[in-house]
């Protein structure tokens, strides 16, 4: 891995690449995380050797293998050595028998971090906000083995020039501490955070039921986790933003895409309404019957791909989400990239998302 640590990542700029750029860049240095993997990684390099491949066979991203998901259930895989694990990070897949673990060294961790910082602040901006998790404080007490929902909070939290937990530990509105925070900063721009079904059960659900009502109109809400909950309550993406605007003034509300096994290479939904990959992150959709790429405008599953795994063969991975990718290079936003939406998860597949799992917990109690 000496050609990856000597190229400093978190100094290549964001979203200005255009595809031939891109691809010349991203391919070298996710081939040279193959070959890393294929050296540190029993598992992996099996894995490698059952679908034949070889570097010289690879000419473009499309031709990369990947691993299913699910694998990182039912093997630790690593391509360091477990001393050199600092972290470990599970899914939020809690409706299944197992949970992912995604294991990081003080490198991968540190890279991860660095990375989420620079894709948040492009649409944050650099300095430090007052922020508002909307979540309890309890989900972040582990400080060594997190969830995927503690791991959020907390990967967001750096944003925070200081932070108030919006709920109570049994998830009712805090709403004497929110008041205070506001007051407290009421003039300047709030940083709100929460996984998305939380956000509308816990937040803008009791708002509607309290009398309290808050000012949010400057504030920005940056939510990520699996919408199958809401959308099975015919809450759509605008109408979320419909609703949490005609409770509290918010108008800058950002969905993102993401997973555990992949932290730090999150996808972030632009003002038009599209998310997004960046130069350390990129996207294939391949047809569901034969794993065949799909064009632009084709619904089909989500291989993702990511420039930051170093301690674990986690550059690759087949997701069980659906997705349609709409263009590259000419979002109207203005930045570069594909931009793509998520359609939902493959019939069958196990419910995963942070927010949906709450959520189906929330529905069984």
């Amino acid at each position: 891995m000496e050609s990856i640590e000597k190229l400093n990542l978190p100094q290549i700029p964001l979203y200005t690449y255009d595809k031939q750029s891109k691809q010349e860049f991203f391919l070298k240095h996710i081939l040279e995380l193959f070959e890393h993997h294929c050296n540190n990684s029993i598992e992996f390099n099996r894995m490698m050797s059952s679908v034949n491949y070889r570097k010289q066979n690879i000419h473009s991203i499309e031709d990369l293998p990947f691993i299913p998901v699910r694998l990182f259930k039912l093997f630790e895989l690593l391509s360091v050595s477990k001393e050199q694990v600092v972290k470990t990070m599970t899914s939020s897949g809690t409706t299944g028998f197992a949970v992912s673990k995604i294991f990081l060294d003080k490198q991968t961790s540190s890279l991860q971090t660095r990375i989420l910082s620079k894709i948040v602040s492009s649409f944050l901006g650099s300095n430090r906000v007052p922020m508002i998790v909307i979540d309890c404080e309890a989900t972040v007490k582990n400080r060594n083995q997190f969830s995927a929902r503690a791991a959020g909070i907390t990967g967001f939290s750096l944003f925070a020039s200081k932070r108030v937990f919006a709920l109570n530990d049994d998830m009712s509105l805090n709403i004497e501490g929110i008041n205070q925070f506001l007051e407290d900063n009421k003039s300047k721009i709030i940083f709100m955070f929460g996984f998305t079904f939380i956000v509308y059960q816990h937040f803008y659900r009791e708002l509607l039921k309290s009398p309290q009502k808050f000012n949010l109109s400057n504030s920005v809400l940056i939510h990520g986790g699996g919408w199958k909950k809401l959308i099975s309550e015919a809450v759509d993406n605008s109408t979320f933003k419909a609703q949490l605007n005609s409770i509290c003034g918010l108008t800058r509300v950002h969905d993102y895409y993401g997973m555990v096994e992949q932290t730090g290479t999150i996808h972030m939904e632009c003002e038009k309404g599209y998310l997004h990959t960046s130069e350390y992150s990129d996207i294939i959709i391949r047809n569901s019957n034969d794993f065949s790429v799909s064009r632009h405008g084709e619904e089909g599953i989500i291989q993702l791909l990511s420039l930051l795994p170093i301690s674990y063969p986690g550059q690759s991975i087949l997701t069980e989400d659906l997705g349609t990718i709409f263009g590259e290079d000419d979002c109207k936003c203005g930045r570069k990239g594909k931009y793509f939406k998520i359609n939902g998860r493959l019939k069958n597949a196990e419910l995963r998302g942070c927010s949906d799992t709450y959520g189906e917990s929330f529905r069984r109690n």
